[in-house]
C-alpha cells in the first residue's frame, strides 16, 4: 500500500491507498508535534510500500517521520516547491518559498481543471490562481477561522469564543458575544474570498472554477457567492501528480475529483 501524509501546522492527516488502484483503504489524523511518531498514528508500517509526504511543519517533524520510515525501509517521496513542474510554472519570485501544500493544490487544480482558483481553508486561508496555460499567478494568505478566534481571545481581554450552533445563521448579526465573534469571522472570511475571486474573474474576463479544500472548506463554502467544488483530498491529489505510483495516477486519474460535478462535495 501507499501511505500519503499531509503534515500541517496543526494536524497531520494521513490516508492509505492501494498500490494497484485508486482505492482508499483508510484515513485519519493526529496532532502535529515535534515528537510525533508515525508508528503511533499508523501501526501498519510493515505493509507500506511507499511514503509520500507534504510537510509544512518544519524540518524536525520531517526528520522524525523520515527516520522512522527508514527503519522500515520504506521508500520516501518528499514534495518540494519548485520553479516549474510539468506545464505549471510558479508565480513566486523565490519559488522554493511557496508553501508546498499550496504548490501541490495548484498542481492538482491545473491537472483537473486547467485554469482555476484554489482556496485552502485550514489554519491559514490561502487563495491561489493558476491560468489555462499553467502559470501560477500568486495568491493571498490570511489567518484561518481558528486563528482569528484565538487572536480575538488573546487581544481583547479574553473575549468568549465558542462553536456556532446553527450554521444557517452565520451571515446574520450575532445577538450575544460568541455569535457576534463567529458570525463576524465567517462574514470576513467569505467576503475576502468573494472579493479576490471576483477581482480575478473580472481581470481575466472568465469564470474560473472555484475549488475549496481544507478542514473548514464545507463551512466556508456556505458564505460564497459562487458554487464551489469541495475537494478534501486535494493535497493528496497533488502528491499523486508529483509522484505517480499507480497506473491510474500515471494516466492522470486523480482520487477525489470527478469532472463535471463542480457544485458537489467530492469525497
Amino acid at each position: 500500500m501507499i501511505l500519503d501524509l499531509d503534515v500541517g501546522n496543526t494536524l497531520t492527516k494521513w490516508r492509505s491507498k492501494s498500490w494497484h488502484s485508486n482505492a482508499i483503504l483508510a484515513r485519519g489524523a493526529v496532532w502535529t508535534q515535534t515528537s510525533w511518531e508515525l508508528a503511533e498514528a499508523f501501526p501498519d508500517l510493515a505493509q507500506v510500500q511507499a511514503l509520500r509526504i507534504s510537510n509544512v511543519a518544519g524540518q524536525e517533524v520531517l526528520d522524525t517521520i523520515a527516520s522512522l520510515a527508514e527503519n522500515y525501509q520504506i521508500p520516501i517521496y518528499i514534495a518540494h516547491s519548485s520553479a516549474r513542474f510539468g506545464r505549471v510554472v510558479s508565480g513566486y519570485q523565490q519559488p522554493e518559498r511557496l508553501g508546498v501544500d499550496r504548490w501541490l493544490v495548484t498542481l492538482a487544480g491545473f491537472q483537473a481543471l486547467q485554469g482555476c482558483c484554489v482556496v485552502d481553508c485550514g489554519s491559514a486561508i490561502t487563495i491561489d490562481f493558476v491560468d489555462h496555460a499553467g502559470k501560477h499567478l500568486g495568491g493571498y494568505i490570511t489567518p484561518g477561522i481558528r486563528l482569528m478566534k484565538q487572536s480575538l481571545k488573546l487581544g481583547t481581554r479574553n473575549v468568549p469564543i465558542g462553536a456556532e450552533q446553527n450554521p444557517a445563521r452565520l451571515s446574520l448579526p450575532g445577538c450575544n458575544t460568541i455569535d457576534a465573534v463567529n458570525h463576524g469571522i465567517f462574514v470576513a472570511v467569505s467576503a475576502q474570498i468573494n472579493a479576490c475571486y471576483q477581482r480575478f474573474c473580472n481581470q481575466y474576463q472568465t469564470r474560473w472554477p472555484l475549488v475549496l479544500t481544507g478542514g473548514d472548506a464545507s463551512l466556508v463554502s456556505q458564505g460564497l457567492d459562487t458554487k464551489a467544488i469541495l475537494w478534501p483530498d486535494m493535497v493528496y491529489a497533488g502528491l499523486e501528480v508529483m509522484f505517480p505510483l499507480t497506473e491510474q495516477e500515471k494516466v492522470g486519474q486523480l482520487t477525489g475529483f470527478e469532472q463535471g460535478h463542480e457544485d458537489s462535495a467530492l469525497l
